[in-house]
C-alpha cells in the first residue's frame, strides 16, 4: 500500500506532538512493508529552500517539503484556504499516487488539499490533533484568556480573539489600547462587525479584508472537511469538540500510544522532592502558574525542561518571579527524545499547568506510562486521563493557590509519591495505535495488506 501523509512542519526542526506523531506511525507502517512518503513544510520566515520542493530523507523515511516562503500568506484566509497550494498539491500527489492519504494537519497545505484529494478520489483519514478545523488560534482560548466552545453565530468572538493576538501591529494608538485591553476588545469585535455589515469603507482598511475571512473561515473547513472519509480523535474530549462544531464524517476515538521504558520507579532516597514540568514554555502552558505556586512550598525542587527561545520575554519574566528560588527552581532547556524515560525516573511528579484545553499530551502519557503521577489542570482532555488522587491531582485552571496547596501537601508527604506511582500506568503503544490506524486504512482503501 502507498501511503501519503501530510503535516504542517516535521523532524528535523519540528518534534512535538503531531510531528512526533506522524513519524511513529509512518516507521510502523514502513516496517510491515507499506511505502511511506512524508509532505511537509517550511513556514514562512524560517530559512528559505533552494527550491519550492525540497526533498530529503529523516530516519530512513522519504519526505518533501513545501517551502511557504515562496508562497507567504498575505490574508487571513491564506491560512487554512491557500489558492496558490492547489497546483503543487495536485502535482505531488500524481506523481506520488498514492493508495490512502492521512492528513495529520492542514496548516500550510491549508484546506485545498482537500479539495485536491476529493478530485483526485484518494481515500484519505485525518487525526485531528488540535482544534483548527473549526478555531482560529486552535487553541479554544478565548480573548479574555478563558475557555471558549467554537465559533458563535455571528463569529464576533473569532474577530475579538484576532484583534487581541494583533493588538501589537497597530500603529493606531486608540486603536491598540482598544484591542489589547480584553475588557475592551469584545466591545471592539462587536463595533467593528456591525460595521462590516452595513459600511465596510469605514473599516480600517486592514481590516476590510480580515472580517470576511474570519467569518468565513469555520464554514469552508467545514465544507472541505466533508470529503474526509474519516478522522481520528485521540482524546474523548476532542472527539466531542469537533461533534459539537458540526464535523459529520465518522470519527474514531484511537489513544496515542507511546513507547518508553516502563519499568518500576526506582526507591526514593532520602532527598528532595522533585517536580518537573515538560514542554514548551509559553503563556498557553501555564508555566507561570506553577512557578507562583512553588515559591510557596518547601523541601522540593522544581526542574523545568523547555526551549527558552521560543517566548523570549515570557521566559525572562519567568526568571524573575523565581527571584530568592533560583537554588530550587532549574531551567534545562530542551533534551533529546531518547532521554525521556531518564528524566522521568528523576522526577517525583510532573505537573502540566496549561491554560487551555490540551489534547492528550503526549508528555502526561510518557509520565503515566513511566508511572510518574500528573499533575494537571481540569480540563477535559487531560483529566480523561488522570483520576484525582488516584494517579495525580487535578486543580482549578489558573489556579496557582489550589496548585500550591497541593504542591505543599505532597512535599510534607514525600511518601506518597511511591505510592502513588504503584497506581500509575499507561499501558498503549506505538504498535497498538498504529494497528488500529492501519485498521482504518484497509477498510477505506479495500486494500487487505
Amino acid at each position: 500500500m502507498k501511503i501519503v501523509y501530510f503535516v504542517h512542519c516535521f523532524f528535523p526542526e519540528h518534534f512535538y506532538g503531531s510531528e512526533t506523531y506522524t513519524l511513529n506511525v509512518a516507521k510502523y507502517m514502513q516496517g510491515e512493508g507499506h511505502d511511506v512518503h512524508i509532505v511537509t513544510a517550511r513556514f514562512p520566515g524560517e530559512a528559505a529552500a533552494e527550491t519550492f520542493v525540497d526533498n530529503y530523507e529523516y530516519d530512513g523515511l522519504s519526505v518533501s517539503s513545501f517551502d511557504k516562503n515562496k508562497h507567504p500568506n498575505t490574508r487571513v484566509k491564506d491560512t487554512y484556504y491557500q489558492e496558490e497550494m492547489r497546483e503543487p498539491i495536485r502535482e505531488i500527489l500524481q506523481e506520488l499516487k498514492p493508495d490512502v492519504i492521512h492528513v495529520i494537519h492542514l496548516i500550510n497545505h491549508t484546506s485545498v488539499l482537500l479539495q485536491v484529494i476529493n478530485e483526485l478520489q484518494i481515500p484519505v483519514v485525518a487525526t485531528f490533533t488540535d482544534f483548527f478545523g473549526f478555531c482560529f488560534n486552535n487553541k479554544l482560548q478565548a480573548a479574555n484568556e478563558g475557555l471558549c466552545k467554537g465559533p458563535s453565530t455571528s463569529r464576533v468572538n473569532c474577530i475579538a480573539c484576532y484583534l487581541k493576538a494583533t493588538a501589537d501591529q497597530q500603529k493606531n494608538s486608540l486603536l491598540k489600547k482598544a484591542t489589547s485591553s480584553t475588557p475592551w476588545v469584545n466591545l471592539t469585535a462587536h463595533v467593528a462587525n456591525a460595521i462590516a455589515q452595513t459600511a465596510p469603507t469605514l473599516l480600517p482598511f486592514e481590516y476590510r479584508g480580515v472580517i470576511p475571512d474570519l467569518k468565513y473561515r469555520p464554514d469552508t473547513l467545514q465544507t472541505c472537511y466533508q470529503y474526509y472519509d474519516a478522522a481520528i480523535a485521540p482524546s474523548k474530549f476532542l472527539e466531542k469538540a469537533y461533534l459539537s462544531n458540526g464535523f459529520k464524517e465518522p470519527l474514531h476515538l484511537q489513544n496515542f500510544g507511546v513507547d518508553i521504558d516502563r519499568s518500576d520507579k526506582p526507591d526514593r532516597k532520602e532527598r528532595a522532592l522533585r517536580i518537573g514540568y515538560i514542554g514548551q514554555i509559553a503563556a498557553h502552558k501555564g508555566v507561570d502558574v506553577l512557578v507562583s505556586a512553588f515559591q510557596k512550598i518547601n523541601n522540593s525542587e522544581l526542574h523545568i525542561y523547555g526551549p527558552e527561545d521560543q517566548d523570549k520575554s515570557y521566559v525572562d519574566a519567568l526568571h524573575q518571579a523565581v527571584g530568592d528560588c533560583k537554588e530550587k527552581v532549574i531551567f534545562h532547556g530542551t533534551f533529546k527524545p531518547e532521554r525521556m524515560a531518564e528524566i522521568m525516573k528523576e522526577l517525583d511528579y510532573i505537573v502540566i499547568p496549561s491554560t487551555w484545553y490540551e489534547n492528550s499530551p503526549l508528555v502526561l502519557l510518557y509520565a503515566l506510562a513511566t508511572h510518574t503521577p500528573a499533575i494537571v489542570s481540569d480540563v477535559e482532555g487531560m483529566t480523561e486521563f488522570v483520576t484525582d488522587g488516584e494517579n495525580g491531582y487535578v486543580f482549578p485552571m489558573g489556579d496557582s493557590e489550589k496548585l500550591a496547596e497541593i504542591l505543599t501537601d505532597i512535599s510534607q508527604s514525600p511518601e506518597k509519591a511511591t505510592l502513588m506511582s504503584k497506581n500509575t500506568h499507561y499501558s498503549r503503544s506505538t504498535k497498538d495505535m498504529a494497528e488500529d490506524v492501519l485498521s482504518l486504512y484497509k477498510k477505506l482503501s479495500g486494500i487487505d495488506s
